[in-house]
């Protein structure tokens, strides 16, 4: 073709491109370097499944299927590329690095799967236009820079069969099975003089490469720079247990020192979360699961993490370079402005419910809970600036071990008349049964801990309690931010519970379970841990428990996030259900991995959810309603959370529906093991009526 103007082409383009990438790794440098290189196997099997094998977009079909044709059309078209830019500096137009050279097997084996995924990139960029411009998904950034980047990608398609026509046209080639778009594309050129077909010829073959070279250099400054960045994304995603948060170590070193509890500036954000802001492929998936935006709250997680990296970008020439926090004139520096309330409103941050339905959706594995916290950290460590009502529930943390606010003494009087033993008197037992604060003080959660405690006793199980020595595992302090909190409960808990001997800690509440099982290994606590839904089917498959009467009515059942999302605890709960005579078990449409959050997770269980459409709490119990038949008393709504439980019986009572009950598993199954036969699901067991 033409050398030198091939050569200005690839300094301009790649000169200005490298600009580009500077500015972007400064940003990324300006904070702590943090990404992790452990585990390499791992962390590529993760990226061959989920960033090449796209394995979560066929979550959404039709779109997730556009987006599969179209990237397998881009990597398919990266070796093309490679190959246009080679016969930009030699006269032939056959060449294609002489493995795929034209004529070649692997040629033209090359050329067909490339026309095939021409046409299915051109099939993924109509479904894409139709959502964009006929069907508006309203979870979709609805701007031009969307609909300019579809026209590019048709104009790399498009040049791409015009260049192949003219060429085949050109040199007298007749049409080929293995280039069918190109032959086709050739059949009104034949006929042309040969000067004109030159020309065709030179206009498909620099329209494709100036649109490769123009697109490169508009990628990192539109949602398409997630192209680049998205394998690395995947690849350094935390390993760990779901949902992990960050620990601060040396908290009270930290206040000496000065330094920054938490999140406060744009800089303070680590490597791994600035290369979340750059894969944000502002699909909208997040948005379309987060039960905060289904309910009218302020808060999308898209638009957190948009927001966040366009602050970034607007200073990243600036940030890290040290200085006092402020400009010439005295002002504070703009590029180290507090986050909170000049970037970020302080009700999109209180609105979240740490659910993990954002980051379970995302398909470049994004997360937002980290960032969330991580900014309420500050808030409320340094600034002391939380929700009121959040006040009461910290107090009765820190002064008598549980958000109640009740005398930690009375912990144990649930079990009343049960004869459950004390850790204190037996000192050594199989499992410990972790209470936990709401079964010890709700009255409602009361009747789940003697249902699971008479289960127990019934398969011969050797347990105790810790009754008075139990606190809060802090699950609530530490998603609301107040990381000292947490902590204190953590090491108060870890120094009882590392007294006693006990082979598994078995526990009613998947906050708990989550804490106790992931979060306490810091604090020298490595727990064998199991929630009792896990416990109970266990106990059934042993023989130990027995359901063999019959509990009649339909069930739904409710999946906890911090069961479920957190910790992949989705069949037990089920099969447990399954397997009581007589109940008749429904799924809501909104189930597993999908289920919506029943709205008490991250703290909002002590506080007033923010201003919204709905309450979240009222969303999920209509999803719930339904697939029951009716709202009669052999229908019941089935959880393993007493928190959910607590805001489904809201629920209930505000839609004046309560004569559908709310149950917890164990209550269910201690009706078809004890008894109660022929009872609706919804009637008093036994436990329940001695606990009331």
């Amino acid at each position: 073709m033409q050398p030198i103007a091939m050569t200005v082409l690839f300094v301009v383009a790649f000169g200005a491109f490298g600009f580009t990438l500077l500015g972007r790794w400064r940003l990324m440098r300006a904070g702590p370097w943090d990404l992790p290189f452990d585990q390499p196997g791992e962390r590529l099997r993760r990226m061959a499944k989920f960033a090449l094998g796209q394995w979560r977009l066929p979550r959404h079909k039709l779109a997730g299927i556009a987006h599969i044709f179209i990237y397998a059309g881009a990597v398919i078209m990266l070796l093309r590329a490679m190959i246009l830019f080679a016969r930009g500096f030699i006269d032939n137009p056959h060449f294609g690095y002489w493995l795929f050279d034209t004529g070649t097997p692997l040629g033209g084996l090359y050329s067909f799967v490339k026309d095939v995924l021409v046409v299915l990139v051109m099939v993924g960029i109509l479904i894409f236009l139709y959502y964009r411009v006929i069907r508006y998904l309203p979870r979709l950034n609805l701007n031009f820079e969307g609909v300019l980047i579809l026209m590019i990608l048709s104009g790399l398609m498009l040049s791409d069969v015009l260049y192949d026509g003219a060429t085949i046209a050109r040199y007298g080639d007749h049409a080929s099975v293995w280039e069918p778009l190109g032959s086709l594309a050739a059949i009104p050129l034949r006929d042309l003089p040969q000067q004109s077909i030159v020309f065709w010829q030179h206009l498909g073959f620099w329209t494709h490469v100036g649109l490769i070279l123009g697109f490169m250099n508009i990628l990192p400054y539109t949602k398409q720079f997630h192209e680049m960045t998205a394998f690395f994304n995947v690849y350094f995603q935390p390993l760990g247990p779901a949902g992990c948060l960050p620990n601060i170590e040396d908290i009270e070193g930290m206040v000496e020192r000065e330094e920054t509890l938490g999140v406060r500036r744009i800089d303070q954000f680590g490597a791994k979360a600035v290369l979340d802001f750059f894969s944000c492929t502002e699909c909208g998936r997040c948005e379309d699961q987060c039960p905060a935006s289904n309910t009218g709250k302020k808060l999308s997680p898209k638009d957190l993490t948009g927001a966040l990296r366009d602050f970034g970008y607007k200073h990243q020439w600036v940030l890290g370079t040290g200085g006092n926090g402020q400009d010439g004139n005295g002002e504070p520096a703009p590029h180290l402005a507090d986050l909170v309330g000049n970037v970020i409103d302080p009700e999109v941050l209180w609105a979240c419910t740490t659910c993990r339905a954002c980051e379970q959706e995302c398909p470049v594995f994004n997360s937002y809970v980290d960032k969330i916290v991580n900014l309420r950290r500050h808030m409320v460590m340094e600034q002391g600036e939380f929700p009121a009502e959040l006040q009461n529930a910290f107090k009765g943390l820190e002064t008598v071990g549980n958000v109640y606010s009740f005398a930690n003494e009375e912990r144990a009087d649930w079990a009343k008349g049960l004869e459950v033993p004390l850790m204190a008197d037996k000192q050594e037992v199989e499992y410990l049964y972790w209470v936990g604060c709401a079964p010890s003080f709700d009255d409602r959660s009361r009747k789940v801990a003697r249902a699971f405690a008479e289960l127990m006793k019934e398969a011969g199980i050797d347990f105790a309690i810790l009754g008075p020595e139990e606190t809060c595992t802090g699950d609530s302090a530490r998603r609301a931010g107040n990381e000292y909190l947490f902590q204190m409960c953590a090491q108060q808990n870890c120094e009882t519970l590392n007294q006693y001997k006990f082979k598994k800690i078995v526990t009613t509440c998947p906050h708990c379970y989550n804490t106790l099982k992931h979060e306490y290994r810091d604090f020298g606590g490595n727990y064998d841990v199991m929630h009792h839904t896990d416990f109970l089917l266990e106990l059934m498959r042993q023989g130990r428990l027995k359901p063999t009467q019959p509990v009649v009515g339909t069930v739904v059942y409710h999946d906890s996030c911090y069961l479920g999302r957190y910790n992949d605890i989705y069949d037990s709960p089920r099969e447990i259900l399954k397997s009581i005579p007589g109940v008749k078990l429904v799924e809501a449409k909104e189930n597993r991995d999908r289920g919506m959050c029943c709205g008490a997770g991250g703290a909002q269980m002590w506080k007033e959810e923010e201003p919204g459409d709905m309450k979240i709490y009222q969303k999920r119990t209509k999803q719930m309603l339904a697939p029951l038949p009716d709202t009669s008393s052999s229908c019941t709504i089935a959880s393993a959370c007493p928190f959910c439980m607590t805001m489904l019986t809201d629920g209930l009572k505000d839609l004046e529906l309560e004569e559908v009950r709310q149950l917890d598993v164990a209550e269910i199954l201690l009706r078809s093991v004890r008894g109660d036969a022929q009872k609706p699901a919804t009637e008093p067991s036994t436990a329940e009526a001695q606990a009331s």
